[in-house]
């Protein structure tokens, strides 16, 4: 834990207060916005694909773009930007905003309770496959990251990370006693049709954890091994809080405590990955806390 708190403690001390405190200020805009209009609802209202495409791919811009462009005011650096990050930035957003609306309904059965189940499980790693066959590709168009995107780096010491897992046990029981939290947790309860949660196979509920498992591969290895480590070629450790605040905005439909801590774990898993060179480590603790999340939901649920 030590290691972790020296990245973190490094970062605070040699980072701009001004571009902190302005970025952290915009993020809470974000946020003001989003859950005051109900940002997120209106244009989940949308049943027009290319329009609420466009839409989440305006949100993702501003979210991200708006960070880059205060830090640069702030700092005044001679060169520009070449076009290659702005290449890259359009190819993130765009990317983003597909995996975020891209929806897939395939008839399994005719039985709707099961397509609705293998819809859902079927979803998670097939939005994995896409984003990181896209990640592949622009990894050899644009840049050549050592790392892979953070996959090739192994972490020599895993307590730390487990260690931070433990600190989220309370946290967690206690968002759990909220009622926000318990109208999302467990998202086992979205493929439940009829009778209780409880009546699912334990296969078929194995199967879905570890397809809604695999989304969090997705967002790791594109929020921190794609946007961490590939943009920091142009941005260096700046590249965090921006990366924080477009992760944020992907927390729009969550409970307002979940959108909200989003903002500093992105921050803190940014630190890490960015010293590491590994998303592994932030792998762990992002998975760690999601399956959390759903086996205290369960047993809440269950109460």
């Amino acid at each position: 834990m030590k290691i972790i708190l020296f990245y973190i403690r490094n970062y605070l001390l040699h980072s701009d207060k001004k571009i902190f405190l302005g970025s952290s200020i915009f993020c809470a805009l974000l946020i003001f916005l989003n859950y005051h209009f109900q940002l997120h609802q209106w244009i989940g209202k949308n049943s027009f694909l290319p329009v609420k495409l466009l839409a989440w791919a305006l949100v993702f811009t501003v979210a991200f773009g708006i960070p880059v462009w205060l830090q640069r005011q702030i700092r005044r650096p001679a060169s520009p930007l070449p076009g290659s990050f702005y290449g890259l930035f359009l190819c993130a957003v765009i990317l983003f905003a597909l995996k975020y609306t891209l929806r897939f309904h395939f008839t399994f059965s005719a039985d709707l309770s099961i397509n609705q189940y293998w819809n859902k499980t079927v979803h998670w790693p097939a939005l994995f496959v896409i984003v990181a066959g896209a990640l592949f590709v622009l990894r050899h168009v644009f840049i050549q990251e050592e790392t892979a995107w953070g996959t090739r780096k192994l972490l020599p010491d895993w307590r730390p990370y487990l260690l931070m897992l433990l600190i989220m046990v309370p946290l967690i029981s206690l968002a759990a006693t909220e009622p926000d939290f318990q109208a999302v947790y467990p998202k086992l309860n979205m493929v439940v049709s009829n009778g209780s949660l409880y009546d699912i196979p334990a296969w078929k509920a194995l199967l879905f954890e570890l397809s809604y498992g695999s989304d969090f591969l997705t967002i790791e290895l594109f929020f921190r091994g794609f946007l961490i480590l590939g943009f920091s070629q142009w941005l260096g450790k700046d590249a965090i809080l921006p990366v924080a605040i477009f992760y944020c905005s992907i927390h729009f439909g969550k409970p307002l405590g979940e959108c909200i801590s989003s903002y500093f774990g992105g921050i803190l898993l940014g630190i890490v990955v960015y010293n590491t060179r590994s998303i592994w480590g932030g792998l762990v603790v992002h998975l760690g806390i999601a399956w959390m999340m759903e086996l205290v939901g369960a047993v809440v649920s269950r109460l």
